[in-house]
Formats: C-alpha cells, sequence, structure tokens
C-alpha cells in the first residue's frame, strides 16, 4: 500500500510540475506579445480550484484530471470579441506570434530540463567508478579488446567519470550504427583506445541493458550471503529462514558469497536443499525446495529470500563528479540535446520496427518510473523529471494535430500558402490527430499493462 501511495504521489507531483511549466510558457509568451489569456488550466474536467487576481483578467484553475493543461486565450473562432478587445485575440495576431506562442511550451519544457541538469551537475553526483569486470567471451566488448580491469575514460569525445555516464555515452553514441572508439587505462597504467563494431551495436536493443548486451559489466564487490528479507508465503519463509541468517554451505558445497548462493538455488527447481547456516552466533540445519518458475523458456528455481547489503560494500567504488557553474551549463545543455537526439532515434528505431514497443509508456509505466526513482532519493527524482521534461518537449513538437507541433505545421502551411487553411481542413485534422493520440495511448497501456501481468 505505502509503494503504490508513493508511486501517486510522485507520479502526481512529476505530471503537475511538468504541465506547469509547459502551459506557463504558452501564457508568459502570449501576455508578453500583448494577447490576452482568458484561463491558465491544470488539469481537465470538473474544476478543484479557481481564483483570480486583482487587476488580472485571466482565471487560475486546478481540474480534476491531472494529466495535461490548458491555456484559453481570446479568440474570435472560439466565441464573440468585443471590437475594443480585437488586438488582443489571438487568431488577429501575426503569424510569428502565433508561432512563438504555440512552441513557448515545448522550449520551456526544454529550459526546465536544462536548469534541472545545470543543478544536478553543480550539487554533484555520485557513481560507480568505471572499472570493467568480467567480459564474456565472443561478446562485442571481448571481441574490440576490453579486458576486465580497464578503466574506461572515455567513449567517443565524452568523458566517463562514472559507470552511468558509460552507459549513457555508449548507448549516445552507439545506437546510430556506427564503429564506437573508447579509451581505456589498463591495469598496468597503459592507456589505449579500442573500437566496438557498429553493425553489432545496431543490432542491439536500446535500453538499460545496453552494456549487458555488448558484454560490459562494471567490478562487482563480493556480496555476504546473507539474508535481508523474506517472502511470506514462500519456499523461504516456509523452511524457517529469517533476516540476518548467513548461508553458510548447501548440500556440502561452501557458499563464496550472493551470487554463488542464487545459482544454485536457480539450478535446483523443485528439488529439497540442505542448508546449513548461522544465525546470532548458532549453526543450524534446515531443508528448503525451491519453487520451479519459467525464465525464458527455461525452469529456474526460487525461494523467495532477498540479499542483505553491508553498510559500506560500495564505498570503495563510488566516486563523486562535480561542476563549476560555466562546466555544468555546458553539460546541462549537452545532457538536453543527447536526451532529445536518442529519444528521436528510439522512436525512430521502433516505427521500423527495430526497436521493442516496451519503450512506449502509458502513465501506468510512467507512475511506476516516477516512484522508482522517488524512493532512490531526491537527486534521482528530479533527473527523471528533467528525462520526462524533455519527453513531453518533444512529442508536443511531433506534427500530430491537437499537439503543439501540430499547430505548428499549420502554421508553416499559412506561410508557404499565404493564408490560413480552412476551418473544416483544421478541424478533419484535429479529429484524425484525436484518433492518433488515443490509439497510442490504449497500446500504451496495454504494454504496460502486458509488463505487469509478465
Amino acid at each position: 500500500m505505502l509503494d503504490l501511495l508513493l508511486k501517486l504521489s510522485a507520479f502526481l507531483v512529476a505530471i503537475i510540475v511538468l504541465v506547469t511549466v509547459h502551459e506557463f510558457g504558452h501564457f508568459w509568451v502570449a501576455r508578453r506579445l500583448g494577447v490576452k489569456v482568458l484561463r491558465f488550466s491544470i488539469g481537465f474536467g470538473r474544476p478543484l480550484l479557481t481564483w483570480r487576481r486583482r487587476h488580472d483578467p485571466t482565471e487560475y484553475m486546478l481540474a480534476a484530471i491531472p494529466l495535461g493543461g490548458y491555456v484559453k486565450m481570446l479568440d474570435e473562432r472560439e466565441e464573440p470579441v468585443p471590437e475594443a478587445e480585437l488586438p488582443q485575440a489571438f487568431n488577429r495576431q501575426k503569424l510569428w506570434v502565433r508561432s512563438a506562442i504555440v512552441l513557448a511550451g515545448p522550449v520551456f519544457n526544454f529550459l526546465f530540463a536544462f536548469v534541472l541538469y545545470w543543478l544536478l551537475f553543480m550539487a554533484g553526483q555520485s557513481g560507480l567508478k568505471p572499472e570493467i569486470g568480467e567480459v564474456p567471451a565472443h561478446s562485442i566488448a571481448a571481441s574490440a579488446g576490453l579486458e576486465a580491469g580497464d578503466w574506461i575514460l572515455n567513449v567517443g569525445d565524452r568523458p566517463t567519470p562514472t559507470w552511468s555516464a558509460v552507459w549513457f555515452a555508449t548507448l549516445a553514441e552507439g545506437i546510430g550504427g556506427e564503429d564506437l572508439s573508447i579509451r581505456v587505462r589498463r591495469p598496468d597504467g597503459r592507456e589505449q583506445t579500442l573500437v566496438l563494431e557498429g553493425d553489432r551495436l545496431a543490432e542491439l536493443e536500446p535500453g538499460q541493458g545496453f552494456l549487458d548486451a555488448i558484454g560490459l559489466q562494471r567490478v562487482s564487490p563480493a556480496i555476504p550471503a546473507v539474508i535481508g528479507e523474506v517472502v511470506p508465503g514462500q519456499p523461504a519463509a516456509a523452511a524457517g529462514l529469517e533476516t540476518g541468517d548467513r548461508i553458510l554451505a548447501i548440500n556440502g558445497v561452501e557458499i563464496d558469497d550472493w551470487q554463488h548462493l542464487v545459482s544454485i538455488v536457480q539450478a535446483h527447481p523443485d528439488q529439497r536443499l540442505d542448508v546449513r547456516l548461522q544465525r546470532e552466533g548458532t549453526f543450524l540445519s534446515l531443508t528448503i525446495q525451491p519453487q520451479a518458475v519459467e525464465v525464458d523458456g527455461e525452469m529456474s528455481g526460487r525461494i523467495g529470500a532477498g540479499v542483505q547489503y553491508p553498510d559500506a560494500l560500495w564505498d570503495e567504488h563510488q566516486v563523486w563528479v562535480y561542476h563549476g557553474p560555466i562546466a555544468a551549463a555546458l553539460e546541462a545543455a549537452r545532457r538536453v540535446v543527447d536526451v532529445s537526439l536518442l529519444t528521436l532515434r528510439i522512436v525512430g528505431k521502433m516505427l521500423v520496427g527495430t526497436a521493442s514497443v516496451e519503450n512506449i509508456s502509458s502513465p501506468i509505466g510512467i507512475a511506476n518510473a516516477a516512484g522508482e526513482t522517488a524512493s532512490y532519493g531526491l537527486a534521482s527524482f528530479v533527473q527523471f523529471l528533467a528525462l520526462l521534461s524533455v519527453s513531453l518537449g518533444l512529442i508536443n513538437l511531433f506534427p500530430i494535430p491537437v499537439l503543439d507541433g501540430g499547430h505548428l505545421l499549420y502554421f508553416a502551411i499559412e506561410g508557404v500558402i499565404g493564408r490560413p487553411l480552412s476551418e473544416a481542413v483544421q478541424e478533419r485534422g484535429q479529429r484524425v490527430g484525436i484518433v492518433l493520440l488515443i490509439s497510442l495511448m490504449a497500446f500504451a497501456f496495454y504494454v504496460d499493462i502486458a509488463k505487469l501481468l509478465g
């Protein structure tokens, strides 16, 4: 229940903040360019709260459905306008004024993302050192000559002070299918530039598992085989395992670490295992039978237990990265551009069928991501907000009627033919746009529900 409340709260905060930023862009530019704004609404549907400020013609509103918002401007196409106010009507403005007002929403989303990234880079970010662990044979990384113990200095022309920087740079540079250079420092101190094959990179699915698919894994410290969580109703709980138990041996085989424990459990679905453990200085023995579950078409064992991480486990593998105000601004601008281009490339790959549709998210997926990042801390949630703000800005620029990009498309056509499109043509376009958006949203819900149902 608490997890659901966290996801819902984080989702509402994210959506309300980003919609407010977007609509404020339209509102602010419209007011600055002399257009009268009648209403500024966050959300759709039944009003929950409305208010006005003294000497301000705009009504401010918070509505019941917080999945968007709108700015209603004075417009002859929607209602009669007093002659004295005609110069303030949106439809009476020059083409560049109307275009600037429509473009302002997405632009404010990009600017907001820039500010968030700038603050994050100045505040400093912690990450894992970019040291390579085991490199699987015959992987793309192994073919390039990368080895365990190599320290990744650069991916392309991008410095990589942390492992997350390695992931982002490799994905941003490698998704295009071109050969990708990686500069490393060998364990003996030598620096060397190696090349990942672009043809093989182009075949990979973009996403969190991109580095694993290349064969790049970070150095991971050995985690003691200590139980940190026991799921009620699962084999571990039924056998009597408790939080804090240290697993010493299974079927007479001494357990080296948590990963060793997991590998043995997974290899013995529906088979009885004799477990020797230590609990508060006492040595105990018990029997456990892992539950058989299907994973990638094969049966695997699972007992319903989680690991207990030592407090200082990752300390020696962490690094802090700080930037001054100017360097942080340059990095923030680059990150906004990178995220934008990466998003467009992934959308392009989905359209041609070379990327999974699982990259699409409905409000369900966004809520899950919002809750997960919020649980990691403020910095992670702010980074998620920045990413979502860029995505919102990009989506609104797509040339689909009812979106800002659709209006800009109409304005571009008007600029070419010298007159606005007829209201009938624009209305038909709006209907097509609504159908497209509803279809896309329904498909996104299907994808997210399918993920939840496995």
